[in-house]
């Protein structure tokens, strides 16, 4: 569905979840077993803050933003002491890498959060994948394009739930440059979201700012990915408009609204 959000009531909505929970946070856990070199060994690291009293919780991996070319790991805030553990990861960036290495951190450490997160209380089959620009791209692409993650073994479908948050759903900016292409010129092939659509993806959650403030028209290019999804098939995908939000302050309004859908599945999850 698309809905325009009512940001206060639905705050009150989400919040009603937080208890008085015990959190810790690890930083710069490296998640590449064998760096390539000094700049895979400085930037593949990633900080884990996770309840330290609620068994099998649920994890957020987040990705940051900054066009793939900047950015930096962050815990956002609105998912602190929500019950669910966040793991905040730095990926290489452009132009000292190529876009696809972007994507080959992103699931090197997705499959890190995988592999490890029983360790610390967590559960494997509650893993939610999230992101905001460049990162909700990166998103995108390691849970619809299952090539990423199988050299891990790992099936994207058995997420629960992924949330590109104001996200490409055609080919990156930088990946379009890469290729000679102009930066405003749509590409699509392999390396766009929007080409690895699949009714049995998990569920998605796709949010955008406000369609008059957004960057290079990114409310439309989410709402064509949304009803593609939607025409393959699949059944449990949504959409959200931040009204009155542009591009780099829709992220924070946007965490209640997902907090509310991800606690409904949590109930729901066998």
């Amino acid at each position: 569905m698309i809905k325009t959000c009512l940001l206060i009531a639905l705050s009150l909505m989400s919040f009603s979840w937080v208890g008085a929970q015990n959190y810790q946070t690890k930083t710069d856990i490296g998640y590449v077993a064998d760096p390539c070199d000094d700049y895979q060994r400085e930037r593949c690291k990633l900080d884990l803050y996770y309840p330290t009293d609620v068994q099998d919780f649920p994890t957020i991996v987040w990705f940051h933003g900054g066009g793939l070319t900047a950015g930096h790991k962050e815990i956002p805030t609105p998912l602190k002491n929500q019950k669910f553990a966040v793991v905040a990861v730095n990926y290489r960036l452009a132009p000292k890498v190529k876009s696809v290495n972007c994507i080959r951190d992103a699931a090197a450490a997705v499959a890190w959060v995988v592999k490890n997160i029983e360790k610390y209380g967590g559960s494997k089959s509650r893993i939610v994948i999230a992101g905001h620009s460049a990162g909700a791209y990166l998103t995108s692409m390691v849970t619809l394009d299952k090539r990423w993650l199988a050299p891990y073994g790992i099936d994207p479908d058995s997420f629960l739930a992924a949330a590109p948050i104001s996200g490409n759903a055609f080919c990156h900016i930088v990946y379009r440059q890469e290729q000679g292409f102009d930066r405003s010129k749509p590409l699509v092939d392999d390396m766009a979201p929007i080409f690895h659509c699949r009714p049995d993806a998990p569920p998605i959650f796709f949010f955008s700012g406000d369609r008059e403030m957004e960057f290079m028209g990114r409310y439309e290019e989410i709402a064509v990915f949304w009803r593609t999804m939607k025409l393959c098939g699949h059944k449990n995908c949504y959409i959200y408009e931040m009204q009155g939000y542009d591009h780099g302050g829709m992220a924070n309004p946007s965490f209640p609204v997902l907090l509310r859908h991800l606690r409904k599945l949590l109930t729901t999850q066998k």
